[in-house]
């Protein structure tokens, strides 16, 4: 199989435990190389769960992640993210006090052969970076704490490509959002699939996620009850599927 048309994840049978609470009863999912992917549900359904074991915060207790054909396991989100798959939260694990530059390299910065930093380095790796996915911000000296809502997402969405990820998974990200907002993140996404980076788009507004998505996948009570292209599902049809849910 190609790199083209082998999935870059491949999640099979998944099964998880939470005492006696059987959170995800065999699910599937397959994630292709630049593709937007909705995962849409009831809350409880699993969906959480399902993503937190691919980015592994959790262990399946049964089933199996292939990661570009490879099977993988996770322990750590740590050992997730150095695969290229990373969760970003509504948080963004942004530090207001430190600026746009310090923020997109924190843990990761570029120094010289003494230790030093490279600030100009990096400063020109951010400036190119953002521009790349369609961000503006033209003084990067602000502080994160400085930044609109939109903005915050715009330079976690710009740091997950800089870094190369493969598969960015986002937790509610147009949650508490103006509509102008909402509408540059939805933006972002789209310039992440022309980069090549898919995303799991998690959230509960069926209309922000059947705008981004190529895919919707649906959780309820632990499986998956359904898998459609975009075109094949409405928003409506979406709500009623959540609410009556096999």
């Amino acid at each position: 199989m190609s790199e083209k048309t082998q999935p870059v994840v491949k999640m099979v049978n998944i099964h998880k435990w939470f005492g006696n609470l059987y959170a995800l009863r065999g699910v599937d999912l397959e994630i292709n190389r630049g593709e937007v992917i909705g995962l849409v549900g009831d809350n409880g359904a699993g969906k959480s769960t399902l993503m937190k074991i691919l980015a592994g915060y959790h262990k399946p207790d049964k089933g199996e992640i292939y990661v570009e054909g490879k099977k993988v396991e996770f322990n750590s989100p740590h050992e997730a993210r150095e695969m290229g798959i990373e969760m970003m939260y509504q948080d963004l694990s942004l530090i207001n006090t430190m600026n746009i530059v310090r923020n997109f390299f924190l843990g990761r910065e570029i120094t010289g052969r003494f230790g030093f930093l490279k600030f100009n380095k990096m400063k020109e790796e951010v400036k190119k970076a953002i521009e790349d996915i369609g961000l503006k911000i033209p003084n990067l000296e602000l502080r994160a704490d400085e930044l609109s809502g939109g903005q915050r997402q715009g330079l976690a969405f710009a740091r997950s490509y800089y870094f190369k990820k493969k598969v960015l998974i986002l937790d509610e990200p147009t949650n508490n959002l103006s509509v102008k907002e909402t509408n540059k993140v939805l933006s972002f996404i789209r310039s992440l699939k022309e980069l090549n980076i898919s995303v799991i788009f998690v959230t509960h507004n069926l209309f922000h996620v059947h705008e981004a998505a190529d895919r919707i996948v649906v959780i309820s009570r632990g499986r998956k009850i359904g898998d459609f292209p975009k075109s094949q599902i409405s928003v409506t049809e979406l709500a009623s599927l959540i609410t009556h849910g096999s």
